[in-house]
């Protein structure tokens, strides 16, 4: 599943590799391990967090739901305080190649895992389909532009504009844009069973 192509306004991809790497020490889990529960291969997984090779969004997210957390809180540091205004200029963007961006508009806070964000997929995307977040996990999406195709356990849904919807963020869901028109939506995720995975006994690697 190799994939290239995301850009992190701000963060490079040894940062990012850092973090996944933190991440996945903080929850007792082996490059195997994150591998086998994301369904990336090994060698994907070690070359992102070494920083040698640029995941796709869709890659970034599988390796998020795997740590039992968000894309934003991989790009981000916690937020401090009660208020926090992110600016255009201050959001993490990703832009993957096959036509699409997603961009986080809320911050991450240390001992919240929420994440609302703004997408764009390109006329003729399907970006593929992103895998059960933790037991428990909610989305709420609202369509601002175009047409949006939303599948749900294999069961397609059209959205058009002005639609809205919710469903658990625990089942397999994709999104792809079959219009001729870019489609814009927004997305807030909640989600459930922050820290489910349980820490193995096994040596971590690098």
């Amino acid at each position: 599943m190799d994939g290239e192509g995301v850009l992190s306004t701000g963060l490079s991809m040894a940062e990012l590799g850092q973090r996944i790497r933190g991440e996945r020490r903080a929850r007792g889990l082996s490059i195997e391990r994150l591998a086998e529960l994301s369904r990336i291969s090994r060698s994907m997984v070690s070359d992102v967090e070494r920083g040698a090779k640029t995941p796709t969004v869709l890659v970034l997210d599988r390796l998020a739901t795997a740590l039992g957390t968000s894309i934003g809180r991989l790009l981000d540091e916690p937020a401090h305080g009660a208020m926090r205004v992110l600016r255009h200029g201050e959001q993490r963007v990703l832009r993957d190649p096959s036509g699409w961006e997603r961009r986080v508009l809320s911050p991450v806070l240390s001992d919240v895992e929420f994440e609302f964000m703004r997408t764009t997929i390109g006329p003729g995307v399907d970006p593929g389909e992103f895998e059960p977040h933790a037991p428990g996990s909610r989305e709420y999406l609202a369509v601002e532009h175009g047409s949006l195709r939303l599948t749900i356990n294999g069961r397609a849904y059209v959205l058009e504009q002005g639609d809205a919807c919710y469903y658990p963020g625990d089942c397999r869901h994709a999104f792809a844009n079959d219009g001729a028109v870019d489609c814009v939506y927004y997305l807030a995720m909640e989600l459930g069973g922050v820290g489910h995975h349980e820490p193995r006994k096994e040596q971590l690697d690098e």
